[in-house]
């Protein structure tokens, strides 16, 4: 969806609403493309960081 400036500031709350339901506004001035408002994704630094509470480490992991 393309939006003018004055428009996406205008209703802005409405655009962020449709931005996290996954609709990607693109904000334009004068016709031009200069931003896009979408949805956050958040940025995994680590492999393990995905997995954060769905292993288990059984008590006796380290007896021998």
């Amino acid at each position: 969806m393309k939006v003018d400036f004055e428009q996406a500031q205008a209703n802005f709350s409405e655009f962020l609403e449709k931005a996290e339901l996954g609709e990607q506004i693109v904000i334009t001035i004068e016709g031009v493309p200069k931003a896009i408002l979408s949805k956050y994704v958040a940025n995994v630094d680590s492999p393990w960081g995905r997995y954060a509470g769905k292993i288990k480490i059984s008590d006796d992991f380290n007896c021998i």
